[in-house]
């Protein structure tokens, strides 16, 4: 199993990265703030104006180390591949499985059942966790909802249809998602699902930890040798990461919106981490996204079992193990892709 490195996020405006004997340094202003071998870190996700120098980027794309620019509020720009990695063959079976509406249509199946199922669980567990008796009868309405949705998925051949199902879900949990928050709640109340931009501060919280996920999981496709443009539940548009984006679905609730929601529920975000801009939209601000990036960090640390392969891993490699069984599924070895259903 791949072992889990550190990424380095870089948000402080004019820092200058370079390349020194195989380390970092990070300096602002002429003085060095930061040295760091490269052999413990897989990444560097930079915010806004951060200069990589030349010799630097040189050695990610030749070492395999991903560079992500993206704007200082968390829109993403772009990033670095080195070479093209992986076996052509599977690359070969991943584009002949698009061409096959049969087994397109089976796979967005499989993303979905994981999407809702996740969502569902998330919905059950905070239902448990609520004393409020209304509280608690939404979300179990809402549970059960999404599992009559969940039961209808296997009846439903048409891509289009499936991708309306989804669509249904989606509204059904962000219906609730409002009340899984039980702190501050004149600050981080959610009424709907917002962005470009997020009008508050928990959909800018949902956006930028959907953006740090939609990248480990491309990284997770790109270490498998799959191409994280090339998918089947999104459609392919130019620049769009559609497979890294499919893989993502079944790890939103488990992944990042308990991580959301744990920042909220314990306090570990004020009003005074979030800056609104011209034109309504909210945003983390330095000191809120560095609290968010440590906190990011310390849960893809955290050990859990994998239900299916009942191995312990570090959240940080699930991504990993599910990109590897895609692979397995487009190369034939199993019929069908296993969604990841976090217990």
């Amino acid at each position: 199993m791949k072992e889990i490195l550190n990424t380095l996020y870089v948000q402080t405006q004019g820092t200058v990265l370079s390349l020194e004997h195989e380390t970092i340094r990070a300096s602002q202003e002429g003085k060095t703030v930061l040295r760091l071998p490269l052999q413990q870190i897989e990444g560097i996700v930079a915010f806004g104006n951060v200069t990589i120098t030349p010799f630097l980027i040189h050695y990610c794309a030749v070492n395999g180390k991903r560079l992500v620019w993206l704007t200082r509020s968390s829109k993403f720009q772009g990033e670095l591949h080195g070479a093209i990695q992986g076996n052509v063959l599977l690359r070969r079976a991943q584009h002949a499985a698009l061409s096959d509406p049969h087994q397109t249509t089976d796979l967005a199946r499989q993303f979905i059942a994981g999407k809702i199922g996740n969502t569902r669980r998330l919905i059950l567990r905070s239902a448990r966790d609520t004393a409020a008796e209304q509280t608690q009868t939404r979300l179990r309405f809402a549970a059960q909802a999404l599992g009559d949705t969940l039961q209808n998925l296997p009846s439903i051949n048409d891509l289009n249809l499936l991708r309306g199902e989804e669509g249904k879900a989606a509204r059904i949990y962000f219906g609730v998602l409002g009340d899984m928050l039980h702190h501050n709640e004149d600050s981080f109340s959610f009424e709907q699902r917002n962005r470009r931009p997020p009008r508050d501060p928990v959909n800018a919280l949902l956006s930028f930890a959907y953006a740090l996920l939609c990248s480990e999981c491309a990284g997770a496709l790109e270490a498998c040798g799959l191409d994280p443009q090339v998918g089947y539940l999104h459609a392919l548009r130019s620049g769009r990461p559609a497979l890294a984006l499919d893989l993502m679905e079944e790890f939103r609730a488990p992944i990042a919106d308990r991580f959301v929601l744990a920042l909220v529920n314990r306090q570990q975000l004020k009003a005074k981490d979030f800056e609104e801009l011209p034109g309504g939209g909210v945003y983390l601000n330095d000191v809120g996204r560095k609290k968010v990036v440590t906190a990011w960090q310390k849960r893809k640390e955290t050990i859990i079992t994998h239900p299916l392969l009942n191995q312990k891993m570090q959240w940080g490699l699930v991504p990993h193990a599910q990109a590897r069984l895609l692979a397995r599924h487009l190369r034939g070895d199993i019929q069908h892709y296993p969604p990841f259903i976090y217990r």
